[in-house]
C-alpha cells in the first residue's frame, strides 16, 4: 500500500509538471511556429534523457525488429505535439487538456492492431462515452475554435497511438530513456529545418517560456515513469486526470477562462468514463 500510495504521488506531480507545460507553451505567444515550440520543448528532453542514460550507464541497445516501432512512436508523437501545441495556443488550456487526455481510450485502440489485444464489451462501452465528451468539448461547428479543438483531438489521437508503441517497445524490453531520447532527438530533428530557414525572433521572455516548457515537460516523463515503475497503470492511472485540474486553475488564474456548460458536460463524460473503467480494473483484479 506505501509503494502504491507513492506512486499517486508520483502521478498527480507528473500531471502537474505537464499542466506546467501547457501554461509555459501558451504563455510563449501564438506567433511563434508550433514547430518552434516543438524543438524547445524536446531539446530539453533530449539531453534529460542523455544525461539519465549516462547516468545509469544504459547501451544504445534497440534489438531486432524495434526500429520501426521506434520511428512510428517518434513520427507520430512529434505530429501529436504540433497538434496539442495548436490546441493549447488557441483553446482553453482545459478543453486542450481533456483533449490530450484521450490519449489512453485511443492507446487502447491502437493496441488491438500493434499488441494483438482483445477490448471487451465495457472497454468499447468506455470509448464511445469518452468521444462523446470529446464531441461536446470540440463542439462541431464551421468556427476556428473547432478547427484547434480538432487539432487536439488528433494530438490525443497520435499521443495514444505514440503510447501503445511504446508498451510495444516495453514488452520488448527497450528501456524508457532511449525511448525518450530517440523520440526528442527525432522531434528535434524534424523541427530543425523549420528553425533555419523560417525562424521567428523570439524576446527573453518567450524563449525563457519555452525552456520551462521544456523543463516541465522532463519533469513530467521523469516522474510518471517513476509512477508507473512503482504501481501497475490500471491502479493509478486515472490519478493523471488531476492534470485537468491544475490546467483548469492556472488557465483562470492567469487569462480568466471559464469552460462552457458543453465542455464541462465532457469533462463529466470523459473522465467518468475514466474513472468506471478504473474501478472495473481493479474489481477484476481482485476476482481473478
Amino acid at each position: 500500500m506505501k509503494q502504491k500510495n507513492k506512486a499517486i504521488a508520483y502521478i498527480i506531480i507528473s500531471a502537474f509538471f505537464f499542466a506546467l507545460m501547457s501554461f509555459f507553451v501558451r504563455l510563449s505567444g501564438n506567433h511563434i511556429p508550433v514547430v518552434q515550440k516543438s524543438f524547445f520543448r524536446n531539446i530539453v528532453a533530449f539531453f534529460v534523457a542523455v544525461i539519465l542514460m549516462i547516468k545509469d550507464r544504459q547501451p544504445v541497445k534497440i534489438g531486432k525488429g524495434n526500429m520501426r516501432y521506434l520511428l512510428l512512436r517518434a513520427l507520430i508523437g512529434t505530429l501529436g505535439i504540433y497538434g496539442n501545441f495548436s490546441a493549447v495556443g488557441h483553446l482553453n488550456l482545459a478543453d486542450a487538456s481533456i483533449l490530450n487526455k484521450l490519449s489512453p481510450f485511443f492507446a487502447v485502440i491502437f493496441s488491438i492492431f500493434l499488441l494483438k489485444e482483445k477490448v471487451g464489451t465495457v472497454e468499447w462501452l468506455t470509448l464511445s462515452t469518452a468521444f462523446a465528451g470529446a464531441l461536446l468539448v470540440i463542439k462541431p461547428s464551421f468556427s476556428m475554435n473547432s478547427l484547434y479543438a480538432l487539432y487536439g483531438f488528433f494530438g490525443g489521437m497520435a499521443a495514444g497511438f505514440a503510447y501503445a508503441c511504446v508498451r510495444k517497445l516495453g514488452t520488448n524490453r527497450v528501456k524508457g530513456a532511449l525511448i525518450i531520447a530517440f523520440f526528442s532527438g527525432f522531434s528535434c530533428l524534424c523541427s530543425l529545418p523549420a528553425l533555419l530557414f523560417d525562424y521567428t525572433p523570439m524576446s527573453a521572455g518567450e524563449l525563457a517560456s519555452l525552456l520551462l516548457a521544456g523543463c516541465s515537460a522532463a519533469g513530467g516523463q521523469i516522474f510518471i515513469t517513476a509512477a508507473y515503475t512503482n504501481a501497475p497503470a490500471k491502479e493509478i492511472s486515472v490519478f493523471d486526470y488531476s492534470q485537468i485540474i491544475f490546467t483548469a486553475s492556472l488557465g483562470f488564474l492567469m487569462w480568466g477562462q471559464i469552460p462552457d456548460v458543453f465542455s464541462f458536460c465532457g469533462y463529466v463524460l470523459i473522465i467518468g468514463a475514466a474513472v468506471f473503467k478504473w474501478r472495473y480494473n481493479l474489481r477484476e483484479q481482485v476476482n481473478s
